[in-house]
């Protein structure tokens, strides 16, 4: 082989060796660089390299604090309804927060029966006299509703507004509402008679308007008081399922006539209807009130008769008629009640009575009746005999069923002596007369 020969063949070779090793490297370098993608991609979505730091734990949240009790939250309530007010007679000068909220005048404690913990049990403010602050009003709401465990709410004599809240109807153990002689407006509180528990409703001396509903005469009531606003229309048909004893609506603007199932009311002890605008004729079935005591329809428009079944009202000790158009002869039954007889008080003036019976003129002589400007011959301070005249032919008017003003079931007292003690005691001051003024009551 000659020099050349060897000559080419030794560049051959290195260049083979060259191109050989540039291509490996090559292939390295793309190995290497797609491992370091790889790399990194892992990387990226937590598969490989380095692992991420963990998040730190969160604090523990502070415990939640302790619930009030019901003590604390009614003294919220009530320290912030002072704050609210404007208070003349410092009937609340002890609510602060140096007295013990049990301290607090009007305030009353007891432990109530769901969870034996203390708590304002009854609100007494009657006579405090508050009112909203800088003439603004002053609402029940945000007093009345802010105490569920309240059996009492006695505000007489305050400038209370508005109307009473929704929320009493959830009060488990509340008894007794008086709101007498305030500024409370609207209708009938109905949310009053949706407490279960209600047996003392005094809402007198307001500015309530529109009918009575029939619903207070469904509920469980003792003591129904809403003389003195301005309630209006007739009274239920159902009046006679009121378990009351006590009941006043005197001075409203009440019409109609009296309803027939007064006499079924069971317990009906007083009950007032004065100073309406009542008319028609009264029922007999009032004769079947075996415990009434007191029966006031005086000044109303009411005619007629008065029903001989008047004669069985046995425990009657004041009887009010006058100033209506009441006509006729008054019964002699009547007269002859003993607890009528024993200082009672039966009224019949300023009528158009003619005629009394034997037994009424010894009740005329004890100051027991009377008969004044009525048409009875023969009396002092009668009406004039023209004005009797025009009233029986041209005034008087006639009275449906006619025949049940002779209906008399009970046996008469002509002639007997009772020996029932309670008809010849001394009658005791009435109760419900006493509501006829605002001041607070004392039964």
């Amino acid at each position: 082989m000659g020099t050349k020969s060897i000559i080419f063949f030794l560049l051959c070779s290195f260049f083979l060796h060259l191109a050989v090793t540039q291509e490996v490297a090559k292939s390295e370098s793309e190995a290497l660089g797609e491992s370091e993608k790889r790399e990194t991609l892992e990387i990226i979505i937590g598969g490989g390299g380095s692992p991420a730091p963990s998040p730190s734990s969160p604090a523990c949240p502070p415990p939640p604090p302790k619930p009030l009790s019901r003590l604390e939250k009614a003294r919220g309530v009530l320290l912030k309804f002072k704050s609210q007010i404007e208070d003349p007679n410092c009937y609340t000068k002890n609510w602060n927060e140096n007295t013990d909220t049990c301290d607090f005048k009007g305030i009353r404690c007891a432990t109530y029966p769901v969870d034996k913990q203390k708590a304002v049990a009854g609100l007494d403010l009657n006579g405090a006299r508050v009112r909203g602050q800088n003439g603004c009003p002053l609402p029940l709401t945000g007093i009345l509703d802010g105490i569920e465990e309240l059996t009492f709410f006695h505000v007489n004599s305050n400038n209370f507004t508005g109307g009473v809240p929704q929320k009493i109807i959830d009060f488990k153990y509340f008894f007794e509402l008086d709101l007498s002689n305030n500024n409370v407006t609207g209708t009938f509180p109905l949310e009053a008679l949706k407490s279960n528990l209600l047996v003392f409703l005094d809402i007198r001396f307001n500015r309530l308007t529109g009918p009575i509903p029939s619903q207070l005469f469904k509920n469980d009531l003792d003591v129904i008081f809403v003389n003195n606003n301005k309630f209006s229309s007739c009274l239920p048909q159902n009046f006679g399922s009121t378990p009351a004893r006590y009941l006043t609506f005197a001075h409203n603007q009440l019409t109609g006539p009296i309803p027939r199932s007064v006499g079924f009311a069971p317990n009906l002890t007083e009950v007032l209807f004065l100073g309406n605008n009542f008319d028609g004729c009264l029922p007999f079935e009032i004769g079947y009130l075996k415990k009434a005591v007191v029966f006031d329809v005086s000044q109303n428009s009411i005619t007629g008769p008065i029903p001989l079944s008047f004669g069985c009202l046995k425990s009657i000790q004041y009887l009010n008629l006058a100033h209506n158009k009441f006509y006729g002869v008054v019964p002699d039954n009547l007269c002859q009640i003993p607890s009528l007889r024993n200082n009672g008080n039966l009224s019949l003036a300023d009528n158009y009575f003619k005629e009394i019976g034997p037994s009424c003129w010894s009740l005329i002589k004890s100051n027991v009746l009377d008969v004044s400007k009525n048409c009875i011959p023969g009396l002092p301070n009668q009406r004039s005999p023209q004005e009797c005249h025009d009233f029986y032919y041209k005034t008087k008017k006639p009275c449906p069923n006619p025949e049940s003003f002779y209906y008399v079931p009970c046996k008469s007292y002509w002639g007997t002596h009772s020996t029932d003690p309670q008809a010849t005691a001394t009658p005791s001051e009435p109760v419900t007369y006493k509501t006829l003024k605002p001041h607070r009551l004392r039964l």
